[in-house]
């Protein structure tokens, strides 16, 4: 994984997502017991109408699906109980495909942002802010261009109670990069929102560094067995993302059956960091 810290960095294909299943997971894996990924079915399993104290919601997505992977449980329960929750994507996912002459950029980014938009009318039809940054090229840190990107982050946060944003070591640089983004807008919000994590390629890369700890966060899982088929419906609207649809890249990205099975489980697991 390419640090998300070199805007310019050319990361493409399956070298940007890393997955590579469930088995390679377990062997990998392997973790001390404070690795808060070992066993989760572990952790406390909070009923579904527990999501209520999380009051308006905003999901951070660094790419279109992250939001019906990592959160689609969620968001579907969010409706369900009649909570208000809006999803923002931060990049266009556009390196998914970088060799595809039938699908440049332009053309990617309208099916992809379409992709999130039935994704989500399957999740509750929340409302969906896309702020269009280039996929592996976030500003970085501490440059005027990453103050203006946490002000427009800040903004379509503004209403949250929570804010639900990806694990800070999730190993993509977009995911980072997110994460990073984040603490700074809500440094900007005055009452500051409550603060979830959530993995996507942690999942099946985490080692004992990437992981998240027993001392850093405290970890839960929602019950979201009555929004499991709404979750699958989105999940599988991410057409491009999940099938071959865009076949002229052989090099293009596509979801394992391996590394969707680690998403269609009856729970979503949430840290909650002491830091936060």
């Amino acid at each position: 994984m390419r640090s998300h810290t070199t805007a310019e960095t050319e990361v493409t294909g399956p070298e940007r997502h890393r997955g590579r299943g469930a088995e390679q997971a377990a062997s990998r894996l392997a973790p001390p017991s404070d690795n808060l990924f070992h066993t989760p079915e572990r952790h406390p399993l909070h009923p579904a109408s527990a999501a209520a104290s999380l009051g308006h919601t905003v999901v951070l997505a660094p790419h279109p699906d992250d939001e019906s992977l990592g959160c689609g449980g969620l968001l579907a329960t969010l409706d369900d109980l009649g909570l208000p929750a809006r999803v923002v994507v931060v990049t266009d996912g556009t390196r998914s495909h970088p060799n595809s002459r039938e699908y440049p950029r332009y053309r990617l980014r309208g099916v992809r942002e379409r992709e999130a938009k039935e994704a989500v009318s399957h999740l509750g039809g929340h409302p969906l802010t896309f702020l269009r940054y280039r996929d592996c090229g976030l500003p970085e840190a501490g440059t005027l261009a990453f103050r203006a990107a946490a002000d427009r982050l800040a903004a379509a946060m503004a209403e949250a109670e929570t804010v639900v944003v990806p694990w800070r070591r999730d190993p993509h640089c977009d995911h980072e990069a997110t994460w990073a983004l984040a603490r700074e807008a809500v440094r900007l919000l005055s009452p500051r929102p409550r603060w979830l994590e959530y993995s996507v390629w942690a999942w099946p890369e985490a080692n004992a560094h990437l992981a998240p700890r027993a001392g850093e966060a405290v970890p839960w899982r929602l019950d979201v067995s009555a929004a499991q088929d709404r979750k699958r419906r989105a999940v599988r609207a991410h057409r491009s993302q999940t099938t071959r649809l865009i076949a002229d890249d052989p090099d293009g990205f596509c979801l394992s059956a391996d590394m969707l099975a680690l998403f269609d489980r009856s729970w979503e697991l949430f840290l909650a960091p002491r830091d936060a």
